[in-house]
């Protein structure tokens, strides 16, 4: 579990209405902000195939990044998916190949 007194506040500026419509729809769907927050950033974090598809769709609409440099992106993800399923390797055995890395490599 994380350490309670080690948190950060992420913090934004947008219209009065989008924030409107915002509660409206966390109030539909029986959610709170922290909880919608923290959702979508699990989901970015532990690249989730749908978030990353949004933001994939996003990004092509708003002109955010290249086209080169979205699909070097989406390529090097599926090459990471491949060597997963290839070493039939788990979150867990992931996880703890870091944490090899880190007590071997605490300068990295």
């Amino acid at each position: 579990m994380e350490d309670k007194t080690d948190r950060k506040k992420f913090m934004f500026y947008d219209s009065s209405k989008r924030q409107a419509d915002f509660r409206i729809r966390l109030q539909y769907d029986g959610m709170n902000q922290s909880d919608f927050f923290r959702a979508m950033l699990t989901g970015y974090l532990e690249q989730d195939p749908n978030v990353l598809a949004f933001l994939d769709s996003y990004k092509q609409k708003k002109q955010v990044q290249g086209i080169n440099k979205r699909q070097a992106s989406k390529a090097m993800l599926n090459k990471g998916e491949q060597t997963k399923k290839k070493f039939a390797l788990g979150e867990d055995d992931i996880e703890n190949i870091f944490d090899i890395l880190e007590k071997e490599h605490p300068d990295l």
